[in-house]
């Protein structure tokens, strides 16, 4: 089996410069409905079951936070590929959307969650993605649990590591394949995600942890340092002494636990 491609095996790419074709946002399938056009005809796309769908939302979890900040995800999201195709990938990463114009720029990345028989069709459908210059398509295969990419150079899907990452332009974080393939690891894989991109409120949260760890370890300090100078510590006293997580107050505690000769000379107001 194949690693994951990495980002450097890609040439830069202005996908939307294609005057030849129309633009990616002129539809033939109406939009809001589950239709996509193929070779010219409006095909019916049906609605999932268990497990195609229940990993598809995962999967449009994942997406979003390993994303990067230059990035969008979406779901569903149609596509024109041709003057006679309108197809939707299950979830794409595409670049903002161009301040000037407020129009969505070509995707860089599409997935498509398969199950048993859909794999040709999927990969009928990366090859017209491709072929309108998206760079990288996967298919995440739920039946047998396997990620693979759409190789142009052969025509055909290339299986991958399920030890490997994806790591490209258009992820902030690289994407552990074994996310993909097993939905038990998607929640530890976003947080991962979201601690490096510094998500505000992961990252407040672990400093607030990190503050009330050592907040508590400096309580402790001033029971075992009372213990150790032969003073008694009642139950609630202690239960004071751990609950307490102003660090100036723990400070003083520690400074008088020192010196104090009996308990009452640790609490008295001075």
């Amino acid at each position: 089996m194949a690693d994951a491609s990495r980002a450097d095996d890609f040439a830069p790419l202005d996908p939307t410069d294609r005057p030849d074709l129309p633009d990616i946002n002129d539809r033939l399938a109406p939009p809001g409905t589950p239709y996509e056009v193929w070779d010219g005809e409006l095909v019916r796309v049906p609605p999932a079951d268990p497990p195609h769908a229940e990993r598809h939302i995962q999967l449009a979890a994942l997406i979003e936070a390993h994303t990067g900040p230059e990035f969008e995800s979406g779901a569903d999201l149609l596509t024109r590929t041709s003057r006679v195709d309108d197809i939707a990938p299950d979830v794409s990463v595409y670049p903002v959307s161009d301040p000037a114009t407020g129009r969505r720029k070509l995707e860089h990345i599409a997935f498509e969650i398969v199950s048993r028989g859909s794999l040709s069709r999927a990969g009928r459908k990366a090859a017209k993605l491709t072929g309108r210059g998206v760079r990288r398509v996967f298919a995440i295969d739920v039946v047998r649990s396997r990620a693979l990419e759409w190789s142009v150079e052969l025509g055909a899907w290339r299986e991958l590591d399920p030890s490997g990452r994806i790591e490209d332009p258009a992820l902030a974080v690289p994407l552990p394949i074994a996310a993909l393939i097993h939905d038990a690891k998607s929640d530890d894989a976003i947080a991962r995600a979201l601690l490096a991109k510094r998500n505000s409120v992961l990252v407040l949260q672990r400093a607030e942890a990190q503050a009330e760890g050592k907040a508590e370890g400096k309580a402790e300090a001033v029971v075992v340092l009372l213990a150790a100078r032969g003073i008694a510590v009642d139950g609630a006293a202690r239960a004071r002494i751990l609950g307490e997580r102003d660090p100036q107050q723990i400070d003083r505690w520690i400074a008088r636990a020192a010196t104090c000769a009996v308990l009452a000379e640790l609490f008295a107001d001075r």
